[in-house]
């Protein structure tokens, strides 16, 4: 008879950890895709905009205004991209985490496995040569 494996329950839990920071870790690269986009489209807008010769002082004002906006988005599109990488990092080290402690529990189920596979192999083996030792005594052609 196989005995269930005693920190199954552990196990189970510890693979739901690691789940979800797998699942977190996608989330936070998602995020950082996103925002390195955002922050491509700032830095693209702020490229293709430039200062168009005006003799209005009015329209170079607004240019100027415009600029400066462009950068600001670009700015903190920077930063968010930044920030979204800090979040990875984080969510990185946190399925790392969680992995280290799943990985042991993981080989104490695998060798509780073998033992058991083992176990169940040598029983079978023990009813096998019990049949084979009695069928040779109860042959009815050696009583001849």
């Amino acid at each position: 008879m196989s005995r269930p494996f005693r920190l199954a329950g552990l196990l189970r839990f510890r693979k739901l950890q690691e789940d979800q920071a797998a699942a977190d870790l996608a989330v936070a690269h998602s995020a950082r895709r996103a925002a390195l986009r955002r922050q491509d489209l700032a830095q693209g807008q702020l490229a293709e905009h430039g200062f168009d010769p005006v003799e209005d002082t009015g329209a170079w004002l607004s240019t100027v205004a415009t600029r400066a906006a462009l950068r600001g988005l670009a700015s903190e599109a920077g930063a968010a991209s930044e920030l979204a990488s800090l979040e990875v990092a984080r969510r990185e080290e946190a399925w790392s985490q969680t992995r280290r402690q799943l990985v042991p529990l993981e080989k104490l189920a695998d060798k509780h496995a073998e033992r058991e596979a083992v176990e169940d192999l040598r029983q079978e083996q023990i009813v096998l040569d019990e049949i084979g030792s009695s069928s040779t005594t109860d042959d009815p052609r050696d009583e001849s």
